[in-house]
């Protein structure tokens, strides 16, 4: 008997290889994203799949390459952002020797991130892991020009100034080197934030986020942190001059 007998036989290309995985086939389909960010085209390719080629059972799909990565380094930012804002306020705290003023520097990284977010979403660059570095070194930039005002308070009150004078004098007297290194630090990172070559996107979100944070901690420390120095220690104030009476 022979086999055009009892079957059909057609000649049409297959497949190179079968790849497996866990004793299981497996199928890979590759893309470039170009023009977004990865995590919302895999979000929006996740509906689509759904809505319009659901998935047969027995057969399931998961998202590998960039996207895995992606995933993994959030993981681990949930873990190292945390630990770097308390060892930031850990610092201040040895610095001050208290509370209350470490506190008060550490305002500077919420003011940070709000300039930083403006920043991404004026420029309308997705949040992505390079801006999350961002983040984590402005946290620890922003505070520098908090400390540098409170311990220049601090050390007018100690030589026996009043709250006011010594607020007043601290913040016209740091206000020229708190300025140029807001304008330093920013500065430097312009040519990252404007790069359009190999690798610009990574330094782009990272370069807006220090840029935008670094701005506007700058401008509410000058305004806002000396009269949240003043709404803290009044009370001391108080008591002094009620001592020396």
């Amino acid at each position: 008997m022979r086999l055009g007998e009892v079957a059909n036989i057609d000649v049409a290309p297959g497949p190179n290889q079968t790849s497996r995985e866990d004793g299981k086939r497996r199928v890979v389909v590759t893309a470039n994203v170009r023009g977004r960010d990865i995590g919302s085209f895999v979000s929006e390719a996740t509906q689509k799949i759904q809505a319009d080629a659901p998935v047969p059972a027995g057969y399931w799909t998961t998202w590998g390459g960039t996207f895995e990565q992606l995933q993994s380094a959030a993981k681990r930012l949930q873990i190292v952002v945390p630990v770097a804002l308390l060892l930031v306020f850990m610092l201040l705290f040895a610095m001050f020797g208290n509370v209350k003023d470490g506190l008060l520097v550490f305002t500077g990284v919420p003011f940070a991130l709000t300039g930083g977010i403006l920043a991404l979403w004026l420029r309308d660059i997705p949040l992505s892991i390079s801006a999350g570095v961002g983040f984590i070194a402005l946290s620890g930039v922003a505070v520098l020009n908090g400390l540098v005002m409170i311990a220049y308070i601090r050390s007018l009150r100690e030589d026996g100034k009043r709250l006011d004078a010594a607020i007043v004098d601290g913040a016209l007297t740091r206000l020229r080197p708190v300025l140029m290194t807001a304008l330093v630090a920013s500065l430097g990172f312009i040519p990252m934030a404007i790069a359009t070559g190999t690798g610009a996107e990574v330094q782009r979100p990272l370069a807006t986020v220090v840029i935008g944070g670094i701005l506007s901690s700058t401008a509410l420390t000058l305004l806002i942190l000396p009269l949240l120095y003043r709404l803290a220690h009044w009370k001391e104030e108080e008591m002094e001059t009620a001592d020396r009476n």
